[in-house]
């Protein structure tokens, strides 16, 4: 899957991972093997990804996380991958403590 012109996500089969793989595949379903983080361009976005991948069989572990200037969902897919989809703006990001 092309996310943009410098992230590209594969999706595979177990069976096919260990023929890429050095290691033991990893149970994520009881252990965060890693975090993945994706950036999108708007609400409108973040909430599309997260329905379509809830309505494939994605679980989303937790309600959406709202800091003003940042929207997070997390998805977490059928073997249990963590994946964090957020949307920033960053025109709202606070400013810092005025100087007393």
């Amino acid at each position: 899957m092309v996310w943009s012109e410098n992230i590209f996500v594969m999706i595979m089969t177990h069976e096919k991972f260990t023929t890429f793989a050095t290691k033991p595949i990893a149970d994520t379903k009881s252990n965060l093997a890693g975090l993945f983080s994706l950036s999108v361009d708007s609400v409108d976005e973040l909430n599309s990804i997260l329905s379509k991948g809830l309505d494939a069989g994605g679980t989303e572990p937790a309600e959406m996380r709202d800091y003003g200037f940042m929207q997070q969902r997390t998805i977490e897919d059928f073997d249990g991958h963590t994946w964090e989809v957020f949307y920033m703006d960053i025109t709202k990001f606070p400013k810092g403590q005025p100087s007393v």
